[in-house]
This record gives structure tokens, C-alpha cells and sequence, in this order.
């Protein structure tokens, strides 16, 4: 049988696409070695610049250390970049996202190919384990109606769609059964889930808990708008992981107007701080550099950020992306004066994550990933990241500790 390498960048969402790739491999072997690959898939992602970069870069890459190989190219950036991939001939094959279940006979082709397929597609896959993975991605969504200004993912992705109630407890059960306790939720506009079918979030969550074995539930990116009433009376309950991802992208009023975004900073600070109230670690889309973004915008943005309980940050300098509306705006942002922003921005969030986590390293309950030479890392339910040192084998097991020592970036402990 011929062998498959999946190489998987960008979000959970991606992380999901691929076990459901390789759950259809029924005529080929997978392998975790990419020198023995006789296939390389590649699940790109093109949410920037920087990320379509490093897709190619990979592909250059395989094709020199790996000539044999046929290199195949998903996920979103086969719609932004495949064509152009395909004819320069750097990948073998192009397959867009409602292809991904048809892989096993796509991958039989002997002659090039550009299976893009259509943004319409839900999958009923249902994915039974996660390979080389402690904690389960359930992808509950697809897609996003959110037109920023700034964002290629609807066009990639197309409009929000909710997957079946019933195919996602299904594989919760079926994952829970096989010894999964955490659960993440992913999608592409996560809180937007349950609008076209009559259901909700919340409800989601309800059911979800419900199911014996589901120790731990985690939420993707949310929007502020997305956390209503129905929502927060879920906040207390144990089996809610204390981290939510709120997607701010700005703290300027003026920049979120251009980003066509629909918060504003009055209402996300009252937001975060009744999240906080509830001992919750909160996180954030933020995004530097973007056109309009003039010196008093940003020390304007960044002393809001400093009244902000935030603790984790996903922070992107802004990079533009063909048939954004972005794209057309003036008032451009200098490479050196973005770069400037983002690291005083990472390491302003870096501190307050340190706090944090000096106030908040007691009864931390972490499930570990598989260790090397007695070390295993693992997530509290703050989204810490704990290397936790111990002579037994504890992969996979989860550990309650009272002796975390915060260190640096880091917590340390011995079990």
C-alpha cells in the first residue's frame, strides 16, 4: 500500500479536516515519517500572508527532499492558491474542502488534478479518534457571514453552516467511548453555530455535557456580539473550561468602524470584565498595522488593552489580501511601525498573562500530552501550558496539582 504524510498548518479547525482525511484512507497506509511518503498531503492554510508563505515554503521544501512524492494541496489556501501551485507545478494535485471525503479515490489519480469542489458542503464524517492527540477537535461549523474588511476566510470557506446536532454527539460519544475527556470546539465562526438550524451554543453545550466521559469542554474564537444570556448562565458549570477566546481584533473604535466589525470598545470592556468576574482566563484576536491604524489610534488602543483582564493574545500584523475591502484603504501602516506595535502589544499581554498566572496556580487540573525523558506538558483550564517532571508514565492522564511553580512563559511541577 502506498503510503500518506499529512503536514496540517493553521487552525483547529484544519486539525479537525485532516483526522477526517485520514479516517478515509481505506487503500493507502499512513504514515507519521514524510521521508517514506509516497503521497504528501498538505493542509494549508492563507489567513495571511506569512501563513501562504510558510505553505510554500513546506512545498519547496518536500519537493527537494522528497522528489518521489506526489504533493496534494487542501484546506483553504487550495482556493487562493491552488491554480497557480498546480500550473507552476509545484503540487501534483489540487482538492478543495468537500473533497476531503472522497480523498481515498482522489488520491488514486495518475494524472494531475484541480478537485476544488464547492463552499457549500457539510461533512458527516464521524471521526472515532484523533491520532497522536490527547484532546479531541470536534468541528461543529462551518464557514462565516461576518464581512471584515480584512478577511479572505468567507471567500475560502463560504457562508456559516451548522453541522447535524445528531453527527456531533455521535462522535462525542464515539470519542468519549475511545477515552477522550476534552473536548474542543472549532469551526470557522465558532458562536455562530445553531443559527440555521433552530438551536444555539448553549444548547449545544447542554447536550454535550450530558454524555458520560466528557470531562472538559473548550470553545474556539467567539465573537463579543455571540455571548448572550442563554450563554453566561453556562459559566459556572465545572465542566466549562475557565478560558474563553473573545475575538476583539482592536480596542480603537475608529479602527474597528474600518475593519467593519460589529463591537465596540465600550461593550467588549464591560464583556471581559463580567467574564472575569467568573474567574475565566480570557484571550484574543488582535490585529496591528491595519490601514487607518495612525499613531494616536494606537496609543489610544493600547492603553484600552492595558484596562483589559486579558491573559492570552493571538496577535496578527496585518498583511493584505487580494479582494479584501483592506485592500483599497490608504493610509498604509509601515512594515517597522507594525512590527513596533505588535511586540509592545505581545508583551503587554505576556505580563499580564504572568500575573495571571502567579495568582491562579493552585488546584490547576491539567490533562498531559505524551512526555519525553520524564517530562509531559499539558493545558490547565486556564489554557496554561504546565511541564509537569515525573518518573511515572503519565501520558495522557490527568493530573490535579497544588505545587505549580510559575517560571518565565511557563509552569513547572513535580508529580
Amino acid at each position: 500500500m502506498k503510503k500518506v504524510y499529512f503536514k496540517t498548518f493553521g487552525c483547529r479547525t484544519n486539525q479537525f479536516d485532516t483526522q477526517v482525511m485520514m479516517s478515509k484512507l481505506k487503500d493507502f497506509e499512513l504514515t507519521m515519517n514524510e521521508s517514506e511518503a509516497d503521497v504528501i498531503m498538505v493542509n494549508s492554510c492563507t489567513v495571511t500572508n506569512g501563513a501562504d508563505s510558510s505553505v510554500r515554503a513546506y512545498i519547496n521544501g518536500a519537493n527537494r527532499k522528497n522528489p518521489h512524492a506526489k504533493v496534494i494541496l487542501a484546506g483553504c489556501g487550495s482556493h487562493s492558491k491552488g491554480k497557480s501551485l498546480l500550473e507552476s507545478k509545484k503540487v501534483f494535485g489540487v482538492m478543495g474542502h468537500s473533497e476531503k471525503e472522497n480523498i481515498n479515490s482522489i488520491l488514486k489519480k495518475e494524472l494531475p488534478f484541480y478537485e476544488i469542489g464547492d463552499l457549500n458542503h457539510i461533512d458527516s464524517t464521524i471521526v472515532e479518534n484523533f491520532i497522536g492527540k490527547s484532546r479531541a477537535f470536534i468541528k461543529i461549523q462551518e464557514g462565516c457571514d461576518f464581512n471584515c474588511s480584512y478577511c479572505i476566510i468567507p471567500s475560502v470557506r463560504g457562508g456559516a453552516r451548522s453541522h447535524k446536532e445528531a453527527d456531533i454527539l455521535t462522535q462525542i460519544e464515539k470519542l468519549a467511548t475511545n477515552g477522550f475527556g476534552e473536548f474542543i470546539l472549532t469551526g470557522t465562526n465558532v458562536g455562530s453555530y445553531g443559527r440555521d438550524i433552530g438551536s444555539s451554543m448553549a444548547k449545544l453545550l447542554k447536550k454535550i455535557s450530558y454524555i458520560r466521559g466528557v470531562r472538559r469542554i473548550r470553545i474556539g474564537s467567539l465573537e463579543p456580539i455571540q455571548i448572550d444570556d442563554e450563554f453566561k448562565e453556562l459559566l459556572k458549570e465545572p465542566w466549562m473550561a475557565r478560558h474563553l477566546h473573545i475575538a476583539l481584533q482592536h480596542t480603537s473604535d475608529k479602527m474597528l468602524k474600518l475593519m467593519n466589525r460589529r463591537n465596540d470598545f465600550a461593550s467588549d470592556r464591560k464583556l471581559l470584565e463580567e467574564l472575569s468576574s467568573y474567574g475565566y482566563a480570557i484571550g484574543t484576536d488582535y490585529i496591528v498595522g491595519h490601514p487607518g491604524e495612525d499613531e494616536l489610534s494606537w496609543r489610544e488602543a493600547i492603553e484600552r488593552v492595558k484596562a483589559l483582564p486579558l491573559t492570552h493574545i493571538h496577535a496578527f500584523t496585518y498583511s493584505k489580501r487580494d479582494g479584501t475591502l483592506s485592500t483599497t484603504m490608504k493610509e498604509e501602516v509601515r512594515g517597522n511601525i507594525a512590527k513596533e506595535r505588535h511586540r509592545e502589544l505581545t508583551t503587554l499581554i505576556k505580563e499580564k498573562n504572568f500575573y495571571f498566572r502567579k495568582s491562579h496556580n493552585k488546584n490547576l487540573n491539567i490533562l498531559l500530552e505524551n512526555g519525553k525523558a520524564g517530562i509531559y506538558q499539558g493545558y490547565d483550564q486556564y489554557f496554561n501550558r504546565v511541564e509537569v517532571r515525573s518518573d511515572e508514565d503519565l501520558s495522557g492522564n490527568w493530573v490535579l496539582l497544588d505545587n505549580v511553580v510559575v517560571q518565565g512563559s511557563k509552569n513547572v511541577a513535580i508529580f
